[in-house]
């Protein structure tokens, strides 16, 4: 009779459960589902960038520019490339930001409209088709972009976002339509709409829990109802 009780118990905690984690595991199913539909290279929007053929760098190339001595600002990468049919030096800080140095060392000024519009358009398909351009801040870009540095929102017309990095000249990310609804979904996943990258939350943890802890308690009543059966 004891363990039957606790059959009894078990049946009623799992019908609990299921009221209350069968919405969770119901969305997380449904975003899952979405999230694999597309490749996720195409949720990038790598399919809309053109091959853009590498230049390597002349043997001959002298690259003279001397790394700043500034502890506020710590070096975080170099990298040397040829842009423009010239060579370029960009580097990066721990800050987010980046310069631009050209033969000799000289400083390259900041992306304008315009350029960014040419790298648009010479590296992007459809990139010609262009709705609007926007320069933002660091402390103020768009949230489909979320990265702490100054570039250039290119908006084409069909909805696509393409981000050109102010200060490197490079396309720093592209986001299509697909893009946003696949973020809104990952979002509803991980139970975070608010930045979308927190994957270890007390809400997530515990829905989670709560999950395990329903299908253990599933399984349980079904090896019992089987067994139960047999006997019959």
């Amino acid at each position: 009779m004891a363990r039957k009780s606790w059959m009894q118990r078990f049946a009623k905690w799992h019908i609990w459960l299921g009221w209350l984690v069968g919405v969770p595991i119901l969305m997380w199913t449904l975003t899952g589902l979405f999230m694999v539909a597309k490749p996720i290279d195409e949720v990038r929007g790598n399919h809309l960038r053109q091959p853009v053929a590498e230049q390597a760098l002349p043997a001959d190339t002298n690259i003279a520019v001397s790394l700043p001595d500034d502890p506020e600002r710590p070096v975080k990468s170099v990298r040397t490339m040829m842009l423009g049919g010239q060579p370029v030096t960009i580097i990066e800080y721990m800050d987010g930001t980046s310069q631009r140095y050209g033969p000799g060392g000289t400083l390259i000024t900041a992306v304008t409209e315009i350029e960014a519009r040419a790298i648009a358009e010479e590296q992007i398909i459809g990139g010609e088709k262009i709705v609007s351009s926007t320069l933002f801040p660091a402390d103020q870009v768009p949230f489909d972009f979320r990265r702490p540095m100054p570039a250039w929102q290119i908006v084409l017309e069909d909805g696509t976002h393409v981000y050109i990095g102010e200060q490197t000249g490079e396309i720093a990310a592209v986001r299509t339509r697909w893009w946003r609804v696949f973020d809104f979904m990952w979002g509803l996943h991980i139970m975070d709409l608010k930045t979308r990258e927190d994957t270890s939350h007390p809400i997530l943890i515990l829905f989670a829990l709560l999950g395990v802890i329903g299908a253990l308690l599933g399984c349980v009543l079904m090896f019992r109802r089987r067994k139960a059966g047999v006997k019959a």
